[in-house]
């Protein structure tokens, strides 16, 4: 998820600077939870916490997704940077998600 970080941050360097309050600051609080949270729940004594922070880690990267598919309707952002993007993420959904029933089944 940190590859993806530097990667959308890349990616909205070149979006207009009227968005800087507002789809750019949207994405990057977005995309930075996702490792964030990874790692807060990762530091906490149970996995019912561990697992509330992957939730919201989920979250963010659904939010995220949301987030590129409007800058793609709004152009900031092309169909092929949009689908390479939302493959990382998508590979990150699935592995938070399987590991969130792994430690729900355990």
């Amino acid at each position: 998820s940190r590859d993806v970080v530097k990667e959308v941050y890349g990616l909205t360097y070149s979006f207009p600077k009227s968005e800087i309050y507002g789809l750019i600051s949207q994405i990057q609080r977005s995309v930075i939870s996702i490792p964030s949270n990874i790692a807060e729940g990762a530091g906490k004594t149970s996995s019912k916490d561990f697992i509330r922070f992957l939730e919201i880690a989920y979250s963010s990267s659904c939010e995220l997704e949301t987030q590129l598919i409007l800058s793609m309707d709004l152009g900031f952002v092309s169909s092929e940077k949009f689908e390479d993007v939302c493959c990382k993420i998508n590979e990150i959904q699935k592995m938070v998600f399987g590991l969130i029933q792994k430690l729900k089944n355990d």
